[in-house]
């Protein structure tokens, strides 16, 4: 197998696209900028609130931004949409800052793949709504959100 393969490939069925979007849930999950890097074109083109990462360096290095900023995070995200090289996503996110405020961060992704099956372009779009700390909903340990956690749709969300 090709090792610049990142299966599964387009085009995508349903089934395709439900464990694409796990999968990257998964990776975002471990918050290692290098790792989660590694699913993106070397050229890939991001939007992500006001900041526009231009390929695969760039994003790695605004994701160690991220996530020495968005502590303790958890994400969940959820198919909405999917075509041939396309897929449609909305998620969640819980994290807190460096001061203590939790924050629970809604958005919606566009992502378009190539042939490989790395993502070439991702657009996010993402509010931040502050929390309580008895009201978050992601108490799982840190990493891979198990089976069994319930999915944006069962939370209400």
């Amino acid at each position: 197998m090709n090792a610049g393969l990142r299966p599964p490939l387009p085009p995508f069925d349903e089934a395709a696209a439900r464990l694409k979007v796990r999968l990257a849930e998964d990776a975002w999950n471990t918050r290692d900028p290098e790792r989660v890097a590694r699913a993106y074109t070397k050229d890939t083109r991001w939007r992500n609130r006001s900041e526009f990462p231009l390929g695969r360096e760039q994003v790695r290095a605004f994701l160690a931004r991220k996530w020495a900023r968005e502590l303790d995070y958890r994400l969940i995200k959820e198919l909405w949409a999917y075509g041939e090289r396309r897929i449609a996503v909305r998620f969640a996110y819980e994290w807190h800052d460096d001061a203590g405020q939790w924050f629970r961060s809604h958005g919606n992704e566009n992502w378009e793949f190539d042939d490989l099956g790395l993502m070439a372009v991702r657009h996010a779009s993402i509010n931040d709504v502050p929390i309580a700390e008895h009201e978050r909903l992601y108490r799982w340990p840190l990493g891979r959100r198990p089976d069994d956690h319930p999915g944006l749709s069962q939370l209400g969300l």
